[in-house]
């Protein structure tokens, strides 16, 4: 009785046998991998290196490509490993783990957006006060307004996201299945044994504070930019536009994501074709990774500079280095 109540391991059941495939799909999700990795890892280099990127907008595209970096690694690290694995079984300490990390993940996701959004707000409703409410970002020096809004925005989704889980792993549970290719906390909650009242109340309470608030605050923000552009030259809206866009997309992929990823946890995904649910399921910790580093580092004009700048001087370098070992064989 005691393994039903408290499972030692779950299955995660949307994973289907694809034979011989299994090599080919490892290494294409590998690839995609890497892929997260390198690019993000370039955002945060050429921010970090650049001091003419040292101001807030920079800061926070920095902070969502570490927060790629963290979010992706909860889940390919696993989900590498269960494509080649006959039997997809997650012990309960891993299974919590990873619903904390990619919970913390898409919340950090859309506080640090909140942050750009009124970033963007100040800049263009309030130009005459911007540069003197955001200061650059210095480490070393004062904290500033931004770095304790930035401190918000970590320390509150790690504290409320670890009582969810919490809450969670407390529970006594009547079954160890989960309909997904990873663990989540909806459908954990859902194989409890006892009344889930509080866990509800608490997911409820999250869900707002990290969730719809942050969603709300950003419409009403852009809405205000709205009503100022507005009253501007057609001059002065290109310019919005061309600063805003790459927050707008980044904000509606995020948005559309994550209205999946809860229209998903509310519905029963095995009667629904499993290649469809698994694609959807994949959006949620698989696209923003991938475009955030797309549209930050190919739209904004000073990030694609210096990558391009990055990638000259790394080709200069392979060329003397190419002529150098020529002229030694000459010499020898």
């Amino acid at each position: 009785m005691e393994n039903i109540t408290n499972p030692p391991y779950f299955h995660l059941t949307m994973f289907f046998n694809i034979g011989n495939y299994c090599y080919p799909t490892f290494v294409l999700f590998f690839l995609v991998y890497a892929f997260i990795v390198s690019s993000n890892l370039i955002i945060i280099i050429v921010i970090s290196r650049e001091k003419s990127l040292h101001e807030p907008m920079y800061v926070f595209i920095m902070c969502l490509s570490f927060n790629s970096l963290y979010g992706s690694a909860g889940f390919f690290l696993r989900f590498l490993r269960d494509l080649l694995s006959d039997t997809h079984l997650i012990s309960r300490w891993g299974c919590f783990t990873q619903i904390y990390v990619i919970y913390t993940y898409a919340s950090y996701e859309l506080t640090i957006l909140s942050i750009m959004a009124y970033d963007r707000y100040v800049a263009v409703c309030q130009p005459l006060h911007y540069r003197s409410k955001m200061r650059p970002f210095m480490v070393s020096k004062l904290v500033t307004h931004y770095t304790k809004l930035l401190a918000l925005a970590w320390i509150y989704p790690a504290f409320t996201v670890a009582a969810c889980v919490y809450l969670s792993s407390i529970l006594l549970l009547c079954g160890n299945k989960i309909p997904k290719v990873f663990c989540a906390n909806w459908p954990v909650v859902k194989l409890s044994c006892v009344s889930t009242v509080l866990n509800n109340l608490v997911g409820m309470l999250v869900s707002t504070t990290t969730v719809f608030l942050p969603l709300a605050f950003v419409l009403y923000t852009y809405l205000r930019i709205f009503l100022v552009c507005r009253r501007h030259s057609s001059e002065f809206k290109r310019k919005v536009i061309q600063s805003c866009l790459p927050h707008i997309v980044t904000f509606i992929n995020y948005s559309i994501t994550v209205f999946c990823d809860v229209a998903l946890s509310r519905i029963d995904l095995e009667e629904i074709n499993s290649f469809v649910a698994i694609i959807l399921l994949f959006e949620f910790v698989v696209i923003p990774p991938i475009l955030n580093p797309l549209v930050y580092g190919l739209k904004l004009p000073e990030i694609r500079k210096l990558i391009r700048m990055l990638s000259l001087f790394k080709a200069d370098l392979i060329s003397l280095r190419r002529k150098a070992k020529h002229k030694n064989k000459l010499y020898f």
